[in-house]
Formats: structure tokens, sequence, C-alpha cells
């Protein structure tokens, strides 16, 4: 349905524009929910290979020096040699650990309270507990 201006030039009428971007939104509705309950399942993949690599880094700490790191000491013992520690054949990491992907850092108990020791997220809510998104990430 386009129209003849007076000069031979075509243009849309505001009718068909109102059409196209009904369409559109219509669209957009569809496909965003879809999209960011990928962008959410994506986090906690990212956040389960994180430390399913932090955990082999700590065991191989574990390897060299007889026990893993105190909790005080943190997962920044892979990166930086603890003071008394002499069997310390690192870093095991080759920069300090990332924060998960909400932008916290990751929780490390030695002793664990669930395994030899807990290595976890809280997940996109910050909270212990939750379901979905907003569940633990942990290695046990």
């Amino acid at each position: 349905m386009r129209r003849q201006k007076a000069h031979g030039e075509l243009g849309f009428t505001l009718l068909e524009l109102l059409v196209v971007m009904v369409i559109i939104g219509l669209l957009a509705a569809y496909v965003g929910p879809k999209y960011f309950s990928q962008v959410g399942k994506s986090e906690i993949k990212m956040a389960q290979a994180q430390i399913d690599a932090l955990e082999k880094s700590l065991h191989q700490y574990r390897l060299d020096v007889g026990s893993y790191p105190a909790t005080e000491q943190g997962l920044s013992a892979l990166v930086n040699r603890p003071g008394n520690e002499p069997r310390w054949q690192g870093p095991y990491l080759s920069k300090l650990p990332p924060a998960d992907p909400w932008g916290r850092p990751y929780v490390y108990k030695y002793p664990g309270e669930r395994a030899e020791f807990d290595l976890l997220s809280y997940g996109k809510d910050g909270q212990p507990g939750g379901e979905g998104e907003a569940a633990d990430i942990t290695n046990w």
C-alpha cells in the first residue's frame, strides 16, 4: 500500500508503520523472556565451571603442601605463597580467583561442613539457599 507522492517519491503510511511496530513488539515479547532465561542458565554453568577449576587447583595445592589452605588464607593461597608453607610449589592459578558471575567472591571454608572443604557461590541473590538462579552453586 505504498502511496506515490507528488514528486514521484514512495513512502509508507502511518498505519503501515504502526503495524510493523506492533509485529516487532510481539516478537520481542515472545523472544525476550526465552533469551533472558538462557542468560541465567549460562551464569550458573559458568559458576559451576569456575568452582570445578578452583577445586582442581585446591587439590593440587593439597598434594604439594599436605593440606588445603586454611579458611583465613582463602583462595589467595593458590596464587601467593602463604608465609608458613615451605612446600608450596605454586602459583596454582595464573591470577587471583575471579568473582562469581554475579560479582561476588566465592566462599571457601576449610575444614568444610559438607565436604573436605566447602567452595560455593550463593547464586544470583547472594543469600544462602534459594531456588533456580538464586540457588547455591557448590562443590558437593
